[in-house]
């Protein structure tokens, strides 16, 4: 958290008057307790005002990381804040890891969780998907573990049941990974072989800043002892197997990404774009992120295609990758194997703005769900109908907090 008034870009300034750092639950139970108003602040990387409030901010970072493995259930119980990289080194030296990782392990485990976010992979579920219980203080202050019969909506919540203070997920043995990055897919070749492309590696990532025919780069991550892993071809569906490191975004410092060049390495190590010890940018960026159905993914990328000039001249970089169907109710992957568009744009907002709501309007024949912590400008009417459980979600909400806590304007205007 760059600075815990603003968020990690520095393109919100929350208008929050208090921030409170709790450092154990009791602690946290009564501040919730006796706030009019209270929204949960996790590393502050969303690019809207989701964890803004008329009251009380909640930043867990100082609770004790509170980390424990159950072998027998196969399951890890981490407190809320901590961060995804800290958890993955903890378990890879403990012989455990996780299905799967975000582009970037700084970002804390509660707060990814609750906003739906992801990484990659057609049969990887997004990182809520492995959570199996969770802890959290409710507006009275009461301490409650809700199991698996809430968990369709309890999961990706938006931070409005309550202030979740662990969680325990779900683990597997630890695996390595090798990643390999071809150079300038064609683009008819990505439109032609699609679904091959994507589902080449147990994690893909296709990266263009639109200023060609060709596509930047494909990042292909193999679990160790999968086809594909040992040798390489050096060429691939018309692209050519990269000489040295790459970085997504063109031109920027390689040391700061995870080992390429198919050396293989723990899981935690490879599945990022990044490194932990590696501060993500300086913030200089917004971000945007749209999800369809993979049915629809040609379609949509043909949509794209036809307003690139619109596109890169306000673009750092384009990032497509999957996520496989869940259940849980607010997740942009809800009920559908999803292809996710991600745009990491310059931090100009008034320049950025209006292309943003023309790739909503090339999009929107197919649906596209908008990432919950990104930049976007789709209608709270469109928003609510892409979410076929949003009245049952309303109802548990109500439940836990009737009095609306754990609102705010956000999330007022979208559910």
């Amino acid at each position: 958290m760059r600075d815990a008034r603003m968020n990690w870009a520095r393109n919100i300034t929350f208008g929050a008057p208090h921030l409170h750092r709790p450092t154990s639950v009791a602690e946290l139970q009564k501040l919730v307790a006796t706030a009019s108003h209270a929204r949960a602040l996790g590393t502050g990387h969303s690019f809207n005002t989701i964890a803004d409030s008329v009251g009380d901010q909640v930043s867990l970072a100082d609770m004790p990381p509170s980390l424990a493995i159950d072998a027998e259930r196969k399951t890890v119980t981490v407190g809320a804040g901590v961060r995804y990289g800290e958890l993955a080194a903890f378990l890879h030296g403990e012989g455990y890891a996780l299905h799967n990782l975000g582009s970037l392990p700084h970002i804390s485990v509660a707060g990814a969780c609750a906003t739906g976010t992801h990484g990659s992979g057609v049969t990887n579920g997004n990182l809520a998907t492995a959570v199996r219980a969770i802890e959290m203080v409710t507006a009275t202050g009461d301490l409650v573990t809700l199991g698996t019969r809430e968990f369709p909506g309890a999961v990706v919540a938006l931070g409005m049941l309550g202030i979740v203070s662990s969680m325990t997920l779900a683990i597997e043995p630890t695996y390595e990974v090798a990643q390999y990055v071809y150079d300038d897919l064609p683009f008819s070749d990505l439109q032609e072989n699609l679904d091959e492309i994507l589902s080449a590696a147990y994690s893909v990532s296709v990266f263009t800043d639109w200023r060609g025919p060709l596509m930047n780069a494909v990042w292909l991550k193999y679990r160790v002892g999968s086809a594909g892993v040992e040798r390489p071809e050096p060429h691939w569906m018309g692209a050519r197997l990269a000489d040295g490191p790459r970085h997504p975004v063109p031109h920027m410092p390689v040391e700061n990404c995870t080992q390429q060049l198919g050396v293989p390495g723990p899981w935690h190590e490879r599945l990022p774009h990044f490194r932990l010890d590696f501060t993500p940018s300086n913030g200089e960026e917004l971000q945007t992120e749209y999800f369809v159905a993979r049915t629809s993914a040609h379609d949509a990328l043909d949509a794209l295609n036809g307003m690139r000039e619109r596109i890169a001249p306000v673009l750092q970089i384009t990032e497509l990758r999957t996520i496989a169907a869940d259940d849980l109710w607010l997740s942009p992957a809800y009920g559908r194997d999803s292809f996710a568009m991600h745009f990491t744009w310059i931090k100009d907002h008034d320049a950025v703005a209006p292309v943003v709501a023309e790739i909503e309007e090339k999009l929107a024949p197919f649906d596209a769900r908008p990432h919950w912590g990104k930049v976007f400008t789709t209608s709270p009417d469109v928003v609510r109908r892409l979410y076929d459980r949003l009245p049952d979600f309303s109802a548990l909400a109500a439940h836990y907090d009737p009095a609306g806590k754990f609102r705010n304007e956000f999330v007022d205007r979208y559910v």
